[in-house]
């Protein structure tokens, strides 16, 4: 196999602790004049139109969640939800405490960094302020692209990016978007992170037949890299 000379992550759930929806979204809610509970379940069916991009702006996004939830809110009760949205999903967003240590290691051993993710318009707005943004070489976001994982433009978007060849590529994820199985399909080494903490996570379409290689911690993708360029070996975990 070609040396490795990129790694690239999922964030949601991967460089994050598991997310769950805070209570912010039911103040989103409240302002849009939906019933929460309504607004939920359109938001998780809906998930996919929204991080495609199917659904327009962030704005769009709120009013057609807002117009099936039977309510009919104003450009500025609008604005304050999206206002809102943003910090309930910065609330939801903690990074995992190897996550910094983990991008530095990966750095020092020479290797591109990047981030790919199927996500809604917050995240492209919330990633340049975070720690981890000075250490990754490029961000692949779903609502940008057009396509959500498993799409292979999406994986061959960040290798473009990278100025790699996927099959020098390590792919790390918790298995959202049948991603692990994208990954391998355009030739990156996929590896799942089985973090224990994972079984709370909001998660959609997981790739939950996966049988490659897995870790059960950001750390174990450093031992990943240093074991060498190999296949995935059904079945295996490193800490």
């Amino acid at each position: 196999m070609p040396a490795l000379r990129a790694v690239v992550f999922d964030f949601f759930g991967t460089l994050t602790r598991p997310v769950k929806r805070g209570p912010e979204h039911l103040e989103t809610a409240r302002i849009l004049g939906c019933d929460p509970q309504v607004m939920i379940a359109l938001l998780d069916a809906s998930y996919y139109r929204r991080a495609s991009g199917d659904l327009g702006s962030a704005e769009d996004n709120l009013r057609w969640i807002a117009a099936r939830a039977g309510a009919d809110p104003s450009d500025e009760a609008v604005r304050a939800a999206l206002a809102c949205r943003v910090r309930a999903v910065r609330h939801d967003t903690e990074l995992r405490d190897e996550a910094v240590p983990v991008l530095w290691a990966l750095r020092l051993r020479g290797l591109r960094t990047a981030v790919v993710s199927d996500c809604t318009h917050e995240l492209p707005a919330l990633l340049p302020g975070l720690p981890i943004a000075p250490l990754l070489d490029t961000a692949v976001f779903s609502v940008e692209e057009g396509v959500c994982k498993p799409d292979p433009s999406i994986y061959l978007a960040a290798c473009q990016r990278l100025r790699v060849a996927p099959e020098e590529c390590l792919y790390v994820g918790d298995g959202g978007s049948h991603e692990l199985t994208g990954a391998a399909e355009v030739g990156m080494t996929a590896v799942r992170l089985a973090s224990p903490d994972l079984a709370d996570h909001l998660v959609f379409a997981a790739d939950e037949g996966w049988s490659g290689c897995a870790v059960d911690g950001l750390v174990g993708v450093l031992d990943e890299v240093d074991h060498g360029q190999h296949a995935p070996v059904p079945g295996r975990m490193r800490g």
